[in-house]
């Protein structure tokens, strides 16, 4: 039989090259599924509402995502807890939400984080008094509208109210009024007080309020007690005409508290989006106002829930990623895609291929020396006591070796070790061939 001798075995190269392409393949299907997949065209917001300050803000982000081609579908709410509970719940299919930092994380929220600050929430009071009173515990035993459960508004007037021991089921009676129902009951005078904010109260309800005849707007001269003992709270100081110079509303300046209300997601919301969220709530909220200076918000550091991780880089940075900044979304994302595909590409396949000779080389000495194994076994039995029967199978057992090491393909560059081995294997046969039978087999 002629030995088969070629350049290049082809079967030790594909087993040599199947360990490289199984680990590239490996680490770009992880890159894939795990790193960078493609950020989703669509988002739902939970926003507040009818007509609040949530739903303008909701709307105006609508807008600014439309040009990246991201579409925003807006839920009507009725506040900051409704919102907090639509996000926290995987099934409602909520992505983002505005929501009050006075609502802490819980456990129940451990997946939520927070995007930054947006914008102070003004808790707002109005009552009916023929003159000022400076303590919420004057109100005690009076009707207090205190907003629709499920609203931010709620929450903060029980905890104000609390803190000055006016709580429910007492002598002082709290209606889930908002809006502008609770400003009809107000001027009607089925109750005593109301409490607003922006997230269940539009705002020209409550500019209403403020020309409102024999209606006054509560002033916190404990605003920095108030500070101090509740620390999501905020104090805002109006100059006095802050909010109507020419009817000089407020005749004096008057101390007000507020949250801030943060943007709120899901930890796992693609990067790109938390990018593009970020420059939107920059747009809407980094003017000067009345109650926040130009560039206070968005901010990073007014918040109650965690920053998410990608938010702190673009804080840090100011800008989104290199791709997204120049790039149009849609482009960008490919292209980030791509690049997530390469990189493994090149930290596996290059080194893998730098190995690949030796590899090769370690395969094909493999071969040859599990063929010296299999004749080493063939003499060590050969040693022992042999029938002629015995001997007879031990020599197939050579020709099988031979015939195995003529079959396989081996590459010229280890001729010689194969042509030794055949040496060697022909040394064992004459061995046996000389060898006689046990007297008496």
């Amino acid at each position: 039989m002629r030995l088969k001798i070629t350049s290049i075995s082809w079967g030790a190269l594909a087993q040599s090259v199947g360990p490289i392409v199984l680990v590239t393949a490996i680490a770009i299907w992880a890159a894939v599924h795990f790193v960078s997949s493609g950020p989703p065209r669509s988002l739902t917001l939970a926003g507040g509402p009818k007509d609040s300050v949530f739903e303008t803000n909701a709307e105006r982000y609508r807008t600014i995502l439309a040009r990246s081609g991201i579409k925003l579908n807006v839920i009507e709410t009725d506040g900051s807890i409704d919102n907090l509970k639509r996000l926290s719940n995987r099934k409602s299919h909520v992505d983002v939400a505005f929501i009050s930092s006075a609502l802490a994380p819980t456990d129940d929220t451990g997946d939520l984080v927070s995007l930054g600050g947006l914008f102070f929430q003004p808790v707002i009071i109005f009552y009916r008094s023929p003159k000022p009173i400076v303590r919420l515990s004057e109100l005690r035993s009076q009707r207090i509208a205190i907003g629709a459960e499920g609203s931010g508004t709620h929450f903060l007037a029980l905890a104000l109210l609390k803190a000055n021991e006016i709580e429910p089921n007492g002598p002082t009676q709290l209606l889930d009024l908002e809006g502008e129902a609770a400003r009809k009951a107000l001027l009607d005078k089925q109750v005593d007080a109301i409490v607003m904010s922006g997230d269940s109260a539009s705002p020209a309800t409550i500019r209403e309020m403020l020309h409102a005849e024999g209606i006054r707007l509560f002033d916190f001269p404990q605003a920095d007690a108030y500070v101090r003992r509740i620390p999501y709270l905020h104090k805002l100081v109006v100059p006095a005409g802050g909010f109507d110079l020419g009817e000089d509303i407020p005749p004096a300046e008057l101390s007000m508290l507020a949250p801030t209300v943060e943007l709120v997601v899901h930890s796992d919301l693609h990067p790109a989006l938390c990018d593009l969220l970020i420059e939107a709530a920059s747009e809407v909220h980094g003017h000067a106002s009345l109650l926040q200076s130009a560039g206070q918000f968005p901010s990073a550091t007014m918040r109650s829930f965690p920053l998410d991780t990608e938010a702190g880089r673009f804080y840090k940075s100011g800008d989104r990623t290199f791709t997204y900044r120049y790039l149009p979304f849609w482009l960008a994302s490919l292209v980030n895609r791509v690049v997530v595909v390469i990189v493994p590409i090149l930290v596996v396949v290059i080194p893998g291929l730098r190995f690949l000779p030796q590899i090769y080389q370690w395969r094909i000495r493999r071969r040859i020396h599990h063929r010296y194994a299999e004749l080493m076994a063939v003499e060590r039995e050969s040693l022992g006591p042999l029938t002629e029967e015995r001997r007879t199978a031990l020599l197939h057992r050579l020709g099988a070796i031979e015939r195995s090491v003529i079959a396989g393909k081996m590459p010229s560059s280890h001729a010689e070790q194969i042509y030794l081995l055949r040496e060697h294997i022909g040394f064992v046969r004459e061995s046996l061939s000389r060898s006689a039978a046990p007297a008496g087999a």
